[in-house]
C-alpha cells in the first residue's frame, strides 16, 4: 500500500501555474473547535451511556437503592404497628418471582435512573393478590379529559394492555415520579441532570483508551517546509481533508504518521497534563454524585472534604437522600394500598439504621428528660 503522503502530492515533480504559496512553512492543524457531542436524551440511552457504561452512576444508583432498601416497611392499624397482616404478607412476597426486597430495589432504582417507577396491583376479585414492577420506558400515560390519567398502556413486544385508573377497589397502576418542572405527567431523574458531565466523564475514559490503543502519542500539527516546494490548492485541500478524517478526534488519538518530502510533526495542542486532564474528569465525576445526592467522600473520588470522615458522610447520604427517598415511597404505597386493606398504612422503620443511631440516641435523651411530658406522651414521639 503506497504512502498516503504519496498518494496525495502524487509523485508531481512540476507544479501547476495556480498555486498556493506561504511565507516560511504550511501549517496544517490537526484539531478544530466544533459543537459537543452529546449522548441522546432518553430512558434507554441514558440507561446505556450511565448506569451500563459508566462506575459513577452506576454506583450511585446501587448505593441509594440497596442501602434504601434495608429500611423495613411496617403495617400499621389504627396507629398500632402489626406484625402479621394480609398487607404485611404482600409487602413482603409481593409476587411469585420476586421477594418484597426485589420489589422494591427496582422502585428506587428506576427512580434513579427514570424518574419514574410503576406498580401495577394483581386483582382476583376484588383483592389485591399480587404487586409487580412494571418498566418505565414501556408505560405511557394516557390522559383523560381533563388532563390527569386514566389509564396506562403497557406495551411489550409490539402489543399494549391498557389498565385502567379507575378500578376497584383501587386504581390498577401506582405512578411514582419525581418533580419535572416542566412535564404534566412525568418524573425528571438525576441521571438527567447528570447528563452533562456522564458525557465529559465517558469522554475522557474514551480519550484515554483511544491514547493507549495509539502508543500515548499526543496530537499535533503538521509543517511544509518552504525548502522542500510549495503545496498547490489542491494539494493543501486533499492533505487537511485527509488529516481530518484519518488523525483528527478522540477515535484517532495518538495515530502514528510516516512522514517525508518536507514534512515536519509539530505537537502544538495541549495534553492531557496541561489541560487538568484529571481533576476534569474527577470533577465530573463529582458533579454526577451530586446530582444523585451521594457524599463523593462515599465512592472513593478525591478532591472532596466536605466531611471530616465517612461515617459523617454516610450520615448525610441518610439524612439528605435515603429518608427523603424511604419516606416519599412508603406515603405512596401507603396512600395506593389502604383501600383495598381497611385503612392499614405502610411506615418506613428507621431503628434499626446503624447510621442514624446516634440522632436516634440524642431523641431518645431529649425526650426522656422531658419531666413534662407523660410516659404516653414520650412514647408518641418516639413511634413506640
Amino acid at each position: 500500500m503506497p504512502n498516503w503522503i504519496n498518494r496525495l502530492l502524487g509523485g508531481r515533480t512540476n507544479a501547476p501555474d495556480e498555486r498556493k504559496n506561504f511565507a516560511g512553512h504550511s501549517l496544517l492543524s490537526l484539531n478544530q473547535l466544533g459543537a459537543a457531542n452529546w449522548s441522546q436524551r432518553g430512558f434507554a440511552s441514558l440507561v446505556n451511556q450511565g448506569f451500563a457504561r459508566n462506575p459513577v452512576v452506576y454506583r450511585c444508583v446501587r448505593l441509594i437503592a440497596e442501602t434504601a432498601n434495608r429500611v423495613p416497611l411496617v403495617v400499621s392499624v389504627n396507629g398500632q404497628r402489626v406484625e402479621e397482616h394480609p398487607l404485611s404478607e404482600l409487602l413482603g412476597r409481593p409476587n411469585a418471582r420476586q421477594s418484597g426486597g426485589e420489589l422494591l430495589e427496582a422502585v428506587y432504582a428506576y427512580l434513579q435512573t427514570a424518574g419514574n417507577a410503576y406498580l401495577q396491583a394483581g386483582m382476583i376479585d376484588g383483592a389485591v393478590r399480587g404487586l409487580f414492577c412494571l418498566r418505565p420506558d414501556r408505560m405511557k400515560v394516557v390522559a383523560g379529559a381533563d388532563g390527569w390519567p386514566m389509564a396506562y398502556d403497557y406495551t411489550v413486544g409490539g402489543r399494549s394492555q391498557r389498565l385502567r385508573q379507575d378500578s376497584e377497589p383501587l386504581p390498577a397502576v401506582l405512578h411514582m415520579a419525581l418533580f419535572h418542572p416542566l412535564d404534566d405527567h412525568y418524573g425528571m431523574a438525576p441521571l438527567d441532570a447528570a447528563q452533562t458531565s456522564l458525557d465529559i466523564h465517558n469522554a475522557a475514559g474514551q480519550w484515554n483508551k483511544a491514547l493507549l490503543d495509539n502508543a500515548a502519542r499526543p496530537s499535533g500539527a503538521l509543517v511544509y517546509s518552504m525548502a522542500a516546494g510549495t503545496l498547490t490548492e489542491d494539494q493543501f485541500n486533499r492533505l487537511k481533508d485527509e488529516l481530518e478524517a484519518n488523525f483528527a478526534g478522540a477515535g484517532n488519538a495518538g495515530r502514528p504518521m510516516v512522514l517525508e518530502g518536507g514534512l515536519d510533526w509539530k505537537t502544538i495542542a495541549l495534553s492531557p497534563r496541561d489541560m487538568d486532564f484529571i481533576d476534569a474528569k474527577h470533577a465530573a465525576a463529582r458533579d454526577i454524585a451530586l446530582a444523585f445526592g451521594v457524599p463523593p467522600m462515599l465512592l472513593g473520588i478525591p478532591g472532596d472534604n466536605t466531611y471530616a470522615n465517612l461515617a459523617e458522610a454516610n450520615r448525610a447520604l441518610w439524612r439528605q437522600t435515603l429518608i427523603p427517598l424511604v419516606v416519599r415511597v412508603a406515603d405512596e404505597l401507603s396512600n395506593w394500598l389502604a383501600p383495598a386493606f381497611d385503612g392499614a398504612t405502610i411506615a418506613p422503620d428507621f431503628d434499626g439504621v446503624e447510621a442514624l443511631a446516634e440522632d436516634r440516641a440524642a431523641l431518645w435523651s431529649r425526650v426522656g428528660s422531658a419531666e413534662f411530658l407523660s410516659d404516653a406522651e414520650k412514647r408518641a414521639m418516639l413511634g413506640i
